[in-house]
């Protein structure tokens, strides 16, 4: 599929001018999310080449100062910033663009369920969210989990040193209880690149080969992976998989280092 509209760089009167413009696809394959050639604006577009506008306060101005964070279903968009806090919350189903929620911008973002109904935010609290960014669940906790679970309870933190995370831990949202520290049973030189749960509640954990990405599901008792999938990269300057986040491990033919 080509996508002729969109923006590969930001523009010249960007913050940060020539820098790669993001281009998402859903963790679903149905939607895609990119920065428009013709005002700049971020804007979905679905399988059948229907284009809508994610929110007018996202534009190709802010390329590398704010970039963005699509649900697995590409219902929901949220931006993390270069500064303290998160930008944008759009529901595309009800069209809106929400405040951040709380009365303050000081949240880090975790992630969404599989199911796209809850949003995972860090802050003095870590904090579960439903779609209106109201509160369903808080823990004051030092912990930072980067995946949410569809009980919306659970939720898995890689352990180790950024990025050559092996091990993880689960964390009860409700009781604040941790489990013990797995390690993740990977290939030697291998890491965990990306974690994440499926529908069923099962981990998943996706790792950079030296010819593109494996994807496997990992035993939260033993750490036994089993490997899914591997897909090898192509030869192309960028490459960009369904549930991507803006900058992964693979995405660039030379790595850029990702938000955290």
């Amino acid at each position: 599929m080509e996508v002729p509209q969109a923006l590969a760089v930001a523009p010249d009167d960007a913050v940060n001018p020539g820098e790669r413009a993001p281009f998402l696809v859903s963790g679903d394959g149905r939607h895609f999310f990119y920065f428009r050639k013709s005002d700049g604006r971020f804007v979905e577009r679905t399988l059948n080449g229907k284009e809508r506008v994610v929110s007018r306060q996202l534009t190709a101005f802010t390329i590398y100062e704010e970039w963005p964070l699509v649900s697995d279903d590409g219902s929901y968009v949220v931006t993390g910033t270069s500064g303290p806090g998160m930008g944008v919350f759009a529901d595309l189903r009800t069209g809106k663009v929400l405040p951040s929620p709380g009365g303050t911008d000081a949240w880090g973002f975790g992630g969404f369920s599989p199911d796209g109904k809850r949003l995972l935010l860090e802050g003095e609290w870590l904090t579960v969210f439903d779609r209106g960014l109201r509160t369903r669940m808080r823990l004051k906790t030092r912990l930072s989990p980067m995946a949410l679970a569809n009980d919306y309870v659970t939720a898995a933190i890689p352990v180790g040193t950024w990025p050559k995370y092996r091990q993880l831990r689960l964390l009860n949202l409700r009781t604040g209880r941790v489990s013990g520290t797995v390690t993740v049973r990977l290939p030697r030189g291998q890491y965990i690149d990306d974690l994440d749960f499926d529908q069923a509640g099962r981990v998943i954990v996706r790792s950079r080969t030296g010819t593109g990405v494996a994807i496997y599901r990992v035993s939260k008792a033993t750490g036994t992976a089993m490997r899914l999938r591997t897909i090898a990269r192509p030869d192309v300057e960028v490459w960009v998989l369904p549930g991507d986040s803006t900058y992964e491990p693979w995405t660039e033919r030379k790595s850029k280092a990702p938000q955290k």
